[in-house]
């Protein structure tokens, strides 16, 4: 079987990660049922046949959005292992989670809009994928509780309020800004934020 040119690869792969970026922000603003391919290909700036030639119909885009922005936040989880120092590791969850919140804000909103619906799409995935990752992380959390090297508390809400406190940052992007005398936070507001986060959560788990 001939090999697809290197060239036709990393266009293909232009063309899918300019497609996904165009749909994360149109799911984002109108929503899987006010979404449309013409919706998509005007924000990617490609032909509507372009995206009809990747991706067959919206469902399969969106879950290959809600897929990407699912891989980013598991990623970012990667400093809850058992072996790691649970303040660091944490902090470092928190940093990583508030950072997503300012650069792919889009992401997060198509994840809250899709669950205050009552996830019609992709229940499927977070019985499956997102019950999974979260039961890994729990584990982990209580191993360091049991160790004694966090105070006995629910890791179940730490995570919630973890995913609460950075994801708000996104999801209610327009009421902090508002806030903020409309303009976007600072890189200094930014920093404050992450300090604060840490500074409430770590002092509230962490053994003295």
């Amino acid at each position: 079987m001939l090999r697809q040119p290197q060239k036709q690869i990393a266009n293909r792969e232009k063309n899918i990660s300019r497609i996904k970026e165009a749909a994360e922000y149109v799911f984002a603003e109108h929503g899987y049922f006010g979404a449309s391919f013409s919706l998509i290909a005007k924000q990617a700036k490609l032909p509507k046949s372009n995206i009809i030639y990747y991706f067959t119909n919206k469902e399969t885009l969106y879950r290959a959005v809600v897929e990407d922005i699912f891989d980013i936040w598991r990623s970012a989880a990667d400093s809850i292992k058992k072996d790691n120092d649970p303040s660091t590791a944490i902090a470092e969850y928190i940093d990583t989670k508030l950072e997503m919140a300012r650069n792919r804000p889009f992401g997060s909103k198509v994840w809250a809009n899709e669950v205050i619906q009552g996830a019609p799409i992709v229940q499927d995935y977070m019985e499956d994928e997102l019950h999974r990752w979260t039961n890994d992380r729990m584990v982990v959390i209580q191993h360091w509780i049991d160790s004694g090297k966090l105070r006995a508390t629910s890791a179940r809400h730490l995570l919630y309020l973890i995913w609460a406190g950075t994801q708000h940052y996104a999801d209610f992007q327009h009421q902090i800004e508002t806030l903020n005398d409309n303009h976007p936070l600072t890189d200094e507001q930014w920093q404050e934020t992450k300090y604060f986060l840490k500074d409430i959560i770590l002092r509230g788990i962490c053994v003295e």
